[in-house]
């Protein structure tokens, strides 16, 4: 099995940005995930799966729980422990989508 740090090396570099905001399909931003320690691999991935399908679509989430690899089972078996995989699960549930606004590093 891959492991989740074995995945973010094979993704795009994040060092560009600040964060990337979430929104819903009125625009609202509902989560932000920083550039800062202990968010940097979600950054990564939801960055990576912002490129290459364009949002988080229930499909990019699907792939992104892959990503995450261990981390996926681990927050399944603790809910609220690992919280932007949680949002992965529920994109995939509810059949959702999130657009992506990236906020770029000055």
């Amino acid at each position: 099995m891959t492991r989740f740090v074995d995945n973010l090396k094979k993704m795009p570099g994040i060092s560009h940005l600040a964060a990337i905001n979430l929104l819903d399909t009125e625009g609202n931003v509902v989560a932000t995930i920083e550039n800062k320690a202990g968010s940097q691999g979600s950054l990564a991935v939801f960055n990576h799966l912002a490129q290459t399908y364009g949002a988080i679509t229930p499909d990019a989430a699907r792939k992104g729980l892959e990503l995450y690899a261990e981390h996926t089972e681990d927050a399944r078996a603790n809910p609220g422990k690992h919280p932007n995989i949680d949002r992965l699960f529920k994109l995939v549930e509810e059949n959702r989508t999130l657009r992506i606004k990236h906020v770029f590093a000055v």
